[in-house]
């Protein structure tokens, strides 16, 4: 079933477009959980699902711990227990054709995931496998909400922004192969408008609430779409380890209650 659709589901069925980020760091884990990034991440899944229309968990903080296996499991569960929540795999891919195809595999074969986020820098061929895969969909890097972003995505070309390039593309031609969306920060309100102007009603995943310091008001007021959603809002660490104590799965969702309805807050909805 095409991403799009499975959102715009999740959309309307939680009334939510609050994501919770999925970055287990050990270190920082409670006690009550004994190391388990499986049981960290379920309990989290399970205590915050009603409050979400997607999961995003983050590969890298899976792989480095040698968790790959777990990360399967992981988005399993959330496929079985929570059918219609978006899963997000955040991977950032992007290589030559033939190994994307391969990257492709991974994220919709192996995790199971209904989108992944992926890097326009090889261009279209790098793109399309994920594109053409009969599960596929991308949310393409854009204008991120990292500090060092606008060292490339900002250097103009021709009469406008990089990153301004890669909306139009996305949402002009790659968007015809397969369902797109693009990845704009929240901790960058005036471009978030600019590339909403541009897409349309596009879905963007919007990282950067929470720790990066994104703000909920001017992020919806930028970037929601004709419908009033339009958006998959991220926040990870702030939801993750709102407490370090035997309560954390409890405190997570209530720090997801008060995002989600802080986001709704200034809404149309």
């Amino acid at each position: 079933m095409a991403f799009h659709h499975i959102l715009r589901r999740a959309w309307s069925q939680s009334n939510s477009m609050l994501c919770v980020g999925l970055d287990p760091d050990p270190s920082r884990f409670p006690d009550s959980v004994n190391g388990s990034v499986l049981d960290f991440c379920t309990a989290i899944v399970d205590a915050t699902a009603d409050t979400v229309c997607a999961f995003k968990p983050q590969i890298a903080y899976f792989a480095a711990v040698g968790a790959e296996r777990e990360l399967e499991q992981l988005c399993a569960h959330i496929r079985d227990r929570h059918p219609n929540v978006l899963l997000i795999l955040d991977a950032k891919r992007g290589d030559i054709g033939s190994t994307a195809e391969q990257y492709a595999r991974e994220a919709f074969d192996r995790y199971g995931a209904h989108v992944v986020t992926v890097n326009p820098y090889l261009g279209t061929d790098s793109v399309e496998p994920f594109l053409r895969h009969p599960d596929g969909g991308v949310f393409v890097l854009c204008r991120t909400s990292n500090p060092g972003s606008g060292d490339f995505q900002s250097l103009q070309a021709g009469d406008e922004a990089l990153y301004l390039h890669v909306a139009r593309r996305v949402a002009n031609e790659w968007n015809e192969i397969g369902d797109c969306g693009l990845v704009v920060g929240a901790t960058y309100p005036d471009e978030l408008r600019q590339v909403r102007a541009i897409v349309g009603d596009l879905p963007l995943l919007v990282p950067g609430v929470g720790a990066q310091g994104g703000e909920v008001e001017a992020t919806v007021h930028a970037g929601s779409d004709s419908t009033g959603y339009g958006m998959v809002i991220n926040s990870s660490r702030a939801i993750l380890y709102a407490s370090k104590g035997a309560n954390f799965a409890d405190a997570a969702h209530a720090e997801a209650v008060a995002t989600r309805d802080a986001i709704r807050s200034h809404g149309t909805h």
